[in-house]
């Protein structure tokens, strides 16, 4: 691809932004579909977020990605759409008549995950650690998958009673638990769930190991286990934690990827390729190469 004048502009805010993947598998999906564009980083400090998005408006760029700590500061300056309101959170913006209109797409990002690894034996129970931002986007993708029950454990309580009440607010069809933050009760969600979910930074950045061990099911099927954020190698504690009670496990890279996609088919109307992307992302890590179930296929 040329840099032309005529080349149109994406990108992603956060701060840091640096360490970003999103402009090498964003560039490989307007590669894939012929569109003269080119998509890059801009590193914004949470004080000079409001500034930034008018500047960027004001300088013709297309769409941009969200990412931390803007995701819930952009929410009430943009237009956002239904499940960007539910979550309380945007993470991508394209241009309106009136100025950015916004979305949401980290829940889509995991409900296709849990699709893949899944595909056959939809979960009926998860174990959400965690009650922050990205849990919200947890909620949001198990009450459109029609996940029955759900538990949440975090390390203030408050917190995980206050996402409780969100999920009844937005008239969740779902029953929710919380547990107390003790090996015991961990042990006893662990088993009566299918799927485990992790939207903490728990061990990623002291190199302690995840705060608890994490049985598999009580039947024979050990379930499976997604952990929101993603390491080089594809190892995170959590992910350790999991594969050791022989839990399948993957880290947050496919989410990260899946949601990608659906912020470019917020842009484009297109469909890139998620497997082609996530395979040429595992080669840039030097990680080995994972395959999604059903990502041959664009949704």
């Amino acid at each position: 691809m040329q840099i032309q004048a005529s080349t149109r502009i994406y990108g992603i805010i956060g701060h840091p932004v640096a360490h970003s993947l999103s402009p090498l598998f964003q560039n490989d999906f307007l590669h894939q579909h012929a569109i003269n564009g080119c998509y890059v980083a801009f590193p914004v400090e949470p004080t000079a977020l409001t500034e930034a998005l008018a500047g960027l408006w004001a300088c013709g760029v297309t769409g941009i990605n969200i990412t931390v700590p803007h995701k819930e500061l952009t929410l009430p300056l943009v237009a956002a759409d239904d499940d960007a309101r539910a979550i309380g959170a945007v993470n991508t913006l394209r241009r309106g008549d009136c100025g950015w209109q916004a979305t949401n797409t980290d829940w889509i990002g995991l409900r296709q995950v849990i699709e893949a690894l899944a595909p056959h034996q939809q979960p009926r129970s998860v174990l959400l650690f965690g009650a922050g931002g990205t849990a919200r986007a947890v909620l949001h993708a198990c009450h459109a998958l029609n996940i029955p029950h759900l538990s949440i454990c975090n390390r203030t309580t408050s917190r995980a009673e206050a996402l409780s009440k969100h999920a009844k607010q937005q008239g969740y069809a779902m029953e929710i638990t919380v547990l107390p933050w003790q090996q015991s009760s961990v042990d006893h969600g662990c088993m009566q769930s299918e799927l485990l979910i992790n939207t903490t930074t728990l061990g990623l950045h002291n190199g302690a190991p995840f705060p608890f061990s994490l049985p598999a099911t009580k039947g024979e099927y050990p379930g499976v286990a997604i952990d929101a954020v993603y390491q080089p190698d594809g190892i995170t504690p959590f992910v350790r934690a999991a594969t050791q009670q022989k839990r399948a496990a993957i880290d947050g890279l496919p989410m990260l990827i899946a949601q990608g996609a659906a912020s470019f088919y917020y842009w484009h109307a297109l469909r890139p390729s998620r497997q082609q992307a996530l395979a040429s992302v595992c080669n840039h890590l030097h990680r080995q190469p994972l395959h999604m179930h059903g990502w041959e296929k664009n949704p």
